[in-house]
Formats: C-alpha cells, sequence, structure tokens
C-alpha cells in the first residue's frame, strides 16, 4: 500500500523547516523533500580550510530573551540548544563612507541607539528619536511580527516609501545615509521600497544582534533533529520534478526526478515561486496570477570572497561593516558601476578559537547583476552536479576577488600580506545552491506603489497547496520563519494558531 503523509514539504529551506515542524508538532504525517547534499537553504554552510562559513546567515536579531525571534525559536525547541554570540552592544554594524574617516555605529537598544547615534549628530537628536518611534509604530502593525494570528493589517502603512520618510524625518543628508546604511538587509533599495520592511528588517537588529557560533547550519540540523523527535521524515538528493494531479484536477502526489512517488493530502513550496508554477504547470493557474508573478523583478544577487587569514594577523571585530563609495549611492546601493565594483559591500569576520582576539576569517559580499554570469547560465555546478565553467569563468572570479580585495585593503592596510587562501562564489552559486531565480539575495523587489502586487497569500488557488519561504512576502531569518507560521495558520486555522501563539507569548505550560 502506498505511504501517503498529511504534509509534504518540498524544499528544506528555513520556512519549509519551521512549517514542517509547526505541523508535525500537531501530531501530522510529514516528510520533507530537498533536492541538495546539505539542508537549510540559505542557512547552509561550507568549510575550507577547517574553517566555517556562512552563505547567508551572518548575524541574528531578536534573539534575547522576550524577542519575538527568541519566542518563536523557543516555541520550536531549539533556542537552549542553539549556540550564539552577542555581539558589540555599542556598535553591531558600523557604516562607513568613502572619504569619510568616521564609522557610524548601530547600538543595540533603541536609547542606546540613539544616544550613540546622536554623539555624531547632536543637533539631530530629536530626530533620531522620532525615527525609532516610527519605526516601533510600524512594527506594532504587523500581527505576527507581535505573535499574534489575528487577521488585519494596515494598508496606509504599506504605502509609506523609505526614502520619502527618511527625507521627512530629517534633512541631514550625512544623517539620512546612515539610517539607510544597513540596507544591504533588503538588497539595497531605498528608493522605492516601502518603509515597513526597512521598519521590520532593522528593528529586531536594533533591539539584539547576535551571531550563531560555528555558522547558521546549526539552525538547521536542530530543527532537523526536532522534527525527526516529532516521527516526521526528511530526505536529501530528492528533487521534486513534477506535482501530480488526479483526473479532477486535485494534487495528489510528487514525482521526483529519480521516480520515487510521494503522495500526501497537502503540500508546501518552499522552493522559489517561480519553480512552483513551473512544477504546477502554467494552464493550471489563471492568468492574471502567471502575470503578476512573471513581472516581479528579482532583488539584486551577489558576489561573495571568503578570505581565510594567517594565525593572529588581523584583530577581531565583534560588528559588521556596511560601507559605500559615498553617501548618495546608499538609496540605490545595488546600483553600481561595473567598472568601479565594489561600490558597496558588507564586510565580516570570525574569531579564531585559540585566539580569540585574533579574526580567523573575513567574508565580504558585494551587489552583483546575474547579467555579469550570464554566459556560464547553462552549467550547474554543485556537489551532486559538477560541471566546471572553465577557465574564463574562474579568471572573472579571480579579478573580482582581487578588486574586493583592494577595496578592503584601504580599511585593513596590507592585508595581502594576512592572506592564507581566498574562496569566492557568484550569482551561479547561490542559484545553484540556494535554488533562488538568478541568484536574488531576498526574493523579490518590493514597491511602495503598489505594495500588494508582491504579495501573496500562503493559500494557493489549489486547495492542498501552500507557499513559505522568502519570495512568499518577507525574506530574513525572522521574516520567514514568520512566514512559515502565516502558512501553517492557513493549515490549521486561526483558532488554534492564536492558542499557540498566546501560549508562546505568555510562557504557558503548552510549550
Amino acid at each position: 500500500m502506498k505511504k501517503e503523509y498529511d504534509i509534504l514539504v518540498i524544499g528544506s529551506g528555513l520556512g519549509g523547516l519551521v512549517s514542517a515542524l509547526i505541523l508535525a508538532k500537531e501530531g501530522m504525517k510529514v516528510a520533507v523533500l530537498e533536492k541538495n547534499n546539505q539542508y537549510g537553504g540559505n542557512l547552509q554552510t561550507f568549510s575550507r580550510n577547517k574553517k566555517i562559513f556562512d552563505t547567508g546567515v551572518h548575524y541574528l536579531g531578536g534573539l534575547s530573551e522576550g524577542q519575538n525571534l527568541y519566542q518563536y525559536f523557543s516555541y520550536l525547541g531549539i533556542m537552549d540548544d542553539l549556540e550564539i554570540r552577542q555581539m558589540d552592544e555599542n556598535g553591531y554594524d558600523h557604516i562607513t563612507f568613502g572619504g569619510d574617516a568616521t564609522a557610524y555605529p548601530y547600538a543595540q537598544g533603541y536609547e542606546n541607539f540613539i544616544a550613540h547615534l546622536s554623539h555624531y549628530f547632536p543637533e539631530e537628536k530629536e530626530n533620531i528619536e522620532n525615527y525609532c518611534e516610527e519605526i516601533r509604530y510600524v512594527c506594532s502593525q504587523f500581527p505576527l511580527y507581535n505573535l499574534s494570528a489575528e487577521e488585519r493589517y494596515n494598508e496606509e502603512v504599506l504605502h509609506l516609501n523609505t526614502r520619502r520618510f527618511i527625507e521627512s524625518i530629517t534633512s541631514d543628508k550625512k544623517l539620512q545615509s546612515v539610517l539607510l546604511g544597513a540596507n544591504f538587509l533588503y538588497a539595497g533599495n531605498s528608493e522605492d521600497v516601502p518603509f515597513y520592511v526597512h521598519a521590520l528588517t532593522v528593528n529586531s537588529y536594533m533591539q539584539s544582534a547576535y551571531k550563531c557560533v560555528k555558522g547558521g547550519s546549526q539552525i538547521s540540523r536542530l530543527l532537523i533533529r526536532k522534527l525527526r523527535e516529532y516521527g516526521a521524515e526528511v530526505y536529501k538528493h530528492t528533487e521534486v520534478s513534477e506535482l501530480v494531479f488526479d483526473e479532477q484536477n486535485i494534487l495528489r502526489s510528487a514525482k521526483t526526478a529519480c521516480g520515487k512517488v510521494f503522495a500526501a493530502k497537502q503540500f508546501i513550496s518552499n522552493i522559489d515561486i517561480r519553480a512552483t508554477v513551473k512544477l504546477i504547470g502554467e494552464n493550471r493557474l489563471k492568468k492574471s496570477f502567471l502575470n503578476r508573478i512573471m513581472s516581479w523583478e528579482p532583488t539584486s544577487s551577489c558576489f561573495s570572497v571568503y578570505i581565510v587569514l594567517k594565525p593572529q594577523s588581523v584583530s577581531h571585530f565583534n560588528y559588521n561593516v556596511y560601507h559605500y563609495a559615498s553617501e548618495d549611492s546608499v538609496w540605490n546601493a545595488f546600483r553600481y558601476r561595473k567598472g568601479q565594483w565594489p561600490e558597496t559591500y558588507m564586510l565580516s569576520c570570525t574569531p579564531s578559537t585559540a585566539h580569540p582576539d585574533f579574526a580567523e576569517s573575513l567574508t565580504a559580499i558585494s551587489y552583483m547583476d546575474f547579467e555579469e554570469v550570464k554566459q556560464w547560465e547553462d552549467t550547474v555546478n554543485t556537489i551532486i552536479h559538477e560541471h566546471p565553467r572553465g577557465g574564463a569563468y574562474e579568471r572573472f572570479k579571480q579579478e573580482k576577488a582581487e578588486a574586493m580585495i583592494d577595496a578592503l585593503e584601504k580599511k585593513i592596510p596590507d592585508l595581502r600580506n594576512y592572506i592564507d587562501h581566498v574562496y569566492t562564489s557568484s550569482p551561479l552559486s547561490y542559484r545553484d545552491y540556494i535554488g533562488s531565480f538568478e541568484g536574488n539575495m531576498y526574493g523579490y523587489l518590493k514597491n511602495s506603489e503598489n505594495p500588494l502586487k508582491t504579495m501573496v497569500s500562503p493559500r494557493t488557488k489549489i486547495d492542498n497547496l501552500f507557499l513559505t519561504g522568502q519570495s512568499v512576502n518577507m525574506h530574513g531569518i525572522l521574516g520567514v520563519t514568520i512566514g512559515a507560521f502565516g502558512t501553517c495558520t492557513e493549515i490549521l486555522g486561526r483558532e488554534l494558531m492564536s492558542e499557540r501563539l498566546y501560549a508562546i507569548k505568555s510562557n504557558h505550560d503548552l510549550l
């Protein structure tokens, strides 16, 4: 007799794993299918020279006791086992600009944030306070962000534009740029993006900021351990190639590339929404929906340089650096001149285990258009599918790595002398390992003029198919976790999820 699951989750990114665990906790028979060698999507890590590097999770916010991600992770049963280290409370992010030697700090805690930034802008203290107050107000308008399953949203908040808001807060151009300095967290578009995206993204880090010790993949490992405790099954090297419908056009099963069939009552897709459309078949979807999805513009991809340092050569710094060539470039940081790359970068470091005052590695990331690697788009190169891209591609990566190191030497003089090994990843790497369309970092661009265009319900027109993940509404660790709870609300019902969320907030025995 063919085995049938209650829930089949396609893709083991954070959204899929969290959705699976919520439903497994409710007694459902769950299976998760992952096409790659490693679970976790953006949670994946890799090791080079016995050093661990993150592909997507460079730091986490909202993890201090009582804060929203802390409470969500506590409910999932992974908080106590998570190895994390708090970043510099007086400056977890440093914003810097070419030609300005000052590093402008983002401090943890609103009062601390205001106090430290007001030191550099004493005449702007009230405006900085107003900025923080508005962020808190906007965040209060999103129920699941505040662990509530009530069905409401403030459409007026959705239309608030980031640029217009920042310019209304202060006329100080430098302060405007500093307040937008971490917009790498939402792909660097502060010209068009709704302010709620900025607020929801930066708020949790302003509350508290942490790094995962030994990489973000521990989150996926802990979630999978919990899933198995609840009897769920998790498979890797299992790529879904087709969704199978019966004569009544009801979704019954998922067929894998190797011919295995997984039957289920309900399905959750945690893969890119365009890939989901392909699995469903365009003929089963309304033209209006298809046209809307296909008109979405992906967020930028990136090029990353991973540097293994010689022992005790570079001092460890417990913060991230967001650097911009100029103050004006902050507004649309994802747009760059190829000849001037990298005009923007994020820099982070990992401390040495043996000598924690020193860094063992650096990671530097800058925006990159998929167009720059398009000539190699027909190649796939993963652990499972190895297809070397040739000498031209290797030279391309080497040139970009050299350009990045040139830029970093302006911050860390003589850095080349301290380098042991250099590794890189391009938009193709992110596309192949993460599965995002054209290697995009955060799903699809949102626009304050039409915020509902890129917002889709987790419930699809196919009765037993649901969506989750970063291409559905919000991105990031917190955004995707919240989105998974939203997906499960559609499956379990609002009343039951309200009970569960109330229990989380009140630390009730139901936990």
